[in-house]
């Protein structure tokens, strides 16, 4: 599908809403995601944040929650996540297992386990693209979305999906990466000239800060911005979040903070 396509509306499954915050769980082609929107209703086309999860999370993760539910309160951004193949309300194929299989035992052996995670991120990313495509043009059917801006936020797992996504994607105008690097994720990186940040840890025990920096530097984009914090890949800042909403709300006309 394209934005010249007709997509049916989303199929809404269940509503909340809490501080500020309006959650609805999704359906698009059967795959699960949720959208968060301010509760009080927001502007014709307000800007949206395409959002991937890590791996072993899910679209409800604490770590996506909080980040949409800051994006929506600090901005007025729509925020969606779906769940990843095999991750979340999705059922586990028997590749999901064996690969799983083969990361607990690099891990248990003390063997690096990126090789593992590249290669099966590769193949979830070939099926989650064409998916997040789909919801994109289902939820740009709604009116509170429309043809607003479309951005894109996705650390670990989610740089995998969201680097090829952005280069087949044209409605998406700028990205947030960070903590990840494969060969061929660099590769498709040179073909990426949106605006983007990019986040690494100095100490990263899985990722050479070499390659890191290298997946940075393929990056066709005429603004692009590194952010590098001290500690490990699970030491990144919270404060990188709200990096993340001020560099949406610049590209996206917002005011960080005024929940417009």
């Amino acid at each position: 599908m394209n934005a010249q396509q007709h997509s049916p509306s989303p199929r809404f499954t269940a509503e909340s809403s809490s501080d500020g915050v309006r959650e609805r769980d999704f359906t698009v082609d059967g795959v699960p995601g949720v959208l968060w929107s301010p509760a009080s209703g927001a502007a014709e086309n307000a800007p949206l944040i395409l959002m991937a999860h890590a791996g072993g999370n899910d679209k409800k993760h604490p770590a996506m929650a909080n980040r949409a539910r800051l994006f929506v309160n600090g901005c007025g951004f729509h925020v969606a996540v779906l769940d990843a193949p095999g991750h979340g309300d999705r059922p586990c194929t028997a590749h999901d297992e064996q690969e799983r299989a083969a990361l607990a035992g690099a891990r248990a052996a003390g063997e690096p386990v990126m090789p593992v995670v590249v290669r099966y991120n590769q193949h979830l990313a070939e099926i989650a693209v064409p998916e997040m495509r789909a919801a994109l043009d289902a939820l740009q059917e709604l009116p509170e979305i429309g043809s607003g801006p479309v951005g894109f936020f996705g650390i670990r797992m989610g740089t995998a999906f969201g680097v090829p996504l952005v280069v087949a994607e044209p409605r998406i105008k700028a990205a947030v990466f960070g903590l990840y690097w494969s060969e061929r994720v660099r590769e498709t990186a040179q073909r990426v000239t949106i605006p983007v940040e990019f986040s690494l840890q100095w100490e990263d025990e899985h990722i050479p800060r070499e390659d890191a920096l290298a997946l940075f530097d393929a990056f066709a984009s005429s603004e692009k911005s590194l952010h590098a914090n001290a500690g490990k890949q699970g030491d990144q800042p919270r404060f990188e979040t709200a990096s993340a909403m001020e560099f949406f709300a610049r590209h996206f006309g917002r005011t960080a903070g005024s929940g417009a």
